[in-house]
C-alpha cells in the first residue's frame, strides 16, 4: 500500500498524490511521488491502474499534495506527473516529469 493523500479543488476535481516504492525489481531505484488530476479519487486510481500499476490503493489522507504540487499537476496537459520522492521530508529540486518517462524504462510498461 502506498502512502498518499488527496485534495478536492473548488471546481470539484481531485488531485491525488501517492508515494510509491521504487519500480525497479532489483530495488536500485528510489521511490517516486506521483500526482494525478481526475474527477474523483476512484478515477485517479483507475488512471494509474490502466497504465499497469495494479496494486495502487489510497487509504487515508496522510500525505496530501502541497499547493506547489497542485499547481504543477494543474499546468501539465496530461494531469499525470511524477518525480523522485523526497527523503525524510527534504524537498527535492528535481522537476516534474510526465508519466511516460517513468513507464518507458520500467518493467511495468506494456507495448
Amino acid at each position: 500500500m502506498a502512502a498518499g493523500g488527496f485534495c478536492k479543488l473548488p471546481n470539484g476535481s481531485v488531485v491525488v498524490a501517492l508515494n510509491l516504492p521504487g519500480l525497479d525489481p532489483a530495488g536500485g531505484s528510489p521511490g517516486v511521488r506521483v500526482l494525478v488530476l481526475a474527477q474523483n479519487r476512484a478515477r485517479a486510481l483507475t488512471r494509474l491502474r490502466n497504465l499497469g500499476l495494479r496494486a495502487i490503493y489510497l487509504r487515508g489522507n496522510a500525505a496530501p499534495p502541497t499547493p506547489d504540487e497542485i499547481t504543477a499537476v494543474l499546468h501539465h496537459p496530461d494531469g499525470l506527473i511524477w518525480r523522485t520522492a523526497p527523503d525524510h521530508g527534504v524537498i527535492a529540486t528535481e522537476l516534474w516529469h510526465p508519466i511516460r518517462a517513468l513507464l518507458r524504462g520500467s518493467a511495468v510498461a506494456r507495448p
